[in-house]
């Protein structure tokens, strides 16, 4: 049971990630995710640049040992641990997600704003 826990564990990591790089097209359609996303990509730059250890990764690796700490061979293991914990991260590569986090986030609102203030000035 827990391996299954720890499985959704990484699964919800995965999709906190998709929402910290993609979240703000979300806010392009649904405006009040503005509040849940804005944090969500500065916890997320944050992390990076910091070298910290997401609370997520405390619990998978919890999980994990109790159940022994082996991983199985499913598709979490072998699709989304790669993506979410890669060989060879460096503090570098770490430095660059970040920087990434805020670029692709900085291009997306600038449209949402921009859209915004569209919609203001056609009122």
């Amino acid at each position: 049971m827990q391996n299954l826990a720890a499985d959704l564990v990484v699964l919800i990591h995965f999709l906190f990630i998709v929402f910290v790089v993609m979240g703000g097209l979300w806010v392009l359609r649904w405006r009040p995710v503005i509040y849940l996303h804005l944090p969500a990509a500065v916890w997320g730059a944050l992390i990076e640049f910091y070298g910290w250890i997401c609370p997520l990764t405390t619990l998978e690796n919890e999980l994990r040992k109790e159940h022994g700490g082996a991983y199985q061979t499913g598709f979490i293991e072998h699709y989304l641990l790669p993506i979410i914990y890669p060989q060879g991260l460096t503090r570098e590569i770490q430095l660059l997600l970040g920087v990434c986090v805020i670029v692709i986030n900085v291009i997306v609102y600038y449209f949402v704003f921009k859209q915004w203030l569209s919609q203001k000035k056609s009122l």
